[in-house]
């Protein structure tokens, strides 16, 4: 199976992205036929173009917070995906508030289905079983794990830290957490660094990956950050940065099969 991870714009606030220094498209999931496109904010088809990312091949688009960070673009990557309806396909995953204040209802008909999910439930998209996962956040919306037979993905979407949350992402080989400010700074329903380390020692992945960064985070430099983390945790650590791609399966542990068919 090839499998990769894109990512397409690593912003976390809306100064970095508005002012142009990074981008705002968040990541794709490319594994075999299958991709997924993960909460696509703005500027998502041009982060897409320069990242080499075929829009088209999107089997499923998850938006994952009520923030325009997470969903500005989702109607315009319906259009792109579906040829503004004229090949009707693909699944848009979500949050009822998003789907009913978000999603066009042009965008609805171009779609093959439309899912609303809560945290803490499951649904299966070929042969990979996705779980959505709790958030600490008064924002409404959920984290994903996703299950392959070679490995399994979570990301953290945007919450502030809890040991619940964190044992949420549990056997994971491979983590994507939001990790908006450096240091110890606080920012509502946000993760800084420090919270992050929590995270990352009760988890232990094997790799980490520390994306969607706020200005603050972005001047005290993300790579510095992941140093930072890697050097107090023991565990592979680095930060994402627009257009990075990441072969998943080089931090595989598993040949058995964990699904969900429905």
């Amino acid at each position: 199976m090839d499998a990769k991870i894109v990512f397409l714009g690593t912003g976390g606030d809306a100064v970095v992205i508005g002012k142009g220094l990074l981008g705002g498209g968040g990541f794709v999931l490319k594994l075999g036929d299958v991709q997924f496109h993960i909460d696509p904010g703005p500027n998502s088809l041009a982060d897409a173009v320069k990242s080499k990312v075929n829009i088209r091949a999107n089997t499923a688009i998850f938006s994952t917070v009520y923030d325009m960070l997470h969903f500005n673009d989702v109607n315009a990557v319906i259009a792109a995906m579906t040829y503004d309806g004229f090949d009707k396909k693909g699944v848009f995953v979500s949050t009822e508030e998003i789907i009913e204040n978000v999603l066009l209802n042009k965008s609805k008909r171009n779609v093959e289905r439309v899912i609303s999910l809560n945290q803490d439930q499951r649904l299966g998209i070929e042969d990979i079983e996705i779980r959505t996962l709790p958030l600490n956040n008064k924002a409404y919306g959920f984290g994903l794990k996703f299950i392959t037979d070679r490995f399994i993905l979570s990301y953290s979407s945007d919450t502030e830290y809890s040991r619940s949350v964190a044992k949420s992402y549990e056997d994971s080989d491979i983590l994507i957490l939001n990790v908006q400010q450096p240091g110890d700074e606080k920012a509502g329903g946000m993760l800084c660094r420090k919270d992050a380390e929590k995270i990352i020692s009760i988890v232990k992945p094997k790799l980490t990956v520390i994306t969607h960064f706020g200005l603050r985070m972005w001047k005290a430099d993300p790579i510095y950050e992941a140093r930072e983390l890697q050097r107090a945790t023991g565990c592979q650590v680095i930060a994402a940065k627009d257009g990075l791609t990441i072969s998943p399966l080089s931090y595989s542990a598993r040949s058995k099969q964990r699904r969900l068919m429905f």
